[in-house]
């Protein structure tokens, strides 16, 4: 199965909470394919550096919607209009949003259908 096919619409699906203060809401999926298009928004406060420095398996393609980002191994803030594209592996984060942030992502897999 592919992603739906989907024409201009309002998404309704539900936020779903994933960890303390972070929802998403999933626009668009291929499980089989390991691919993924989601608005995740994260509350005023949130903080993850308990979880460290991240990497994955999949590649990730963020666009920041609304508020801001604090890199904090890169003590840089990233602000909405801004773009990340990270492939496997890549380290990034740990983060804090002291405003609360909305973000576009999208995960897919390395090409071979993992993701």
């Amino acid at each position: 199965m592919s992603k739906p096919e989907l024409e201009f619409h309002l998404p309704d699906g539900p936020w779903t909470a994933t960890g303390p203060g972070v929802e998403e809401r999933v626009l668009a999926e291929d499980p089989a394919a390991g691919t993924r298009t989601a608005l995740v928004r994260w509350a005023p406060g949130t903080d993850t550096s308990p979880q460290g420095v991240a990497r994955h398996a999949f590649w990730e393609e963020v666009y920041l919607v609304a508020g801001a980002l604090h890199d904090l191994t890169l003590d840089t803030v990233f602000t909405a209009g801004m773009y990340a594209c990270r492939p496997p592996g890549m380290p990034h984060g740990p983060w804090r949003a002291e405003q609360g942030v909305t973000m576009l992502v999208f995960t897919y897999g390395d090409g071979d259908g993992a993701g």
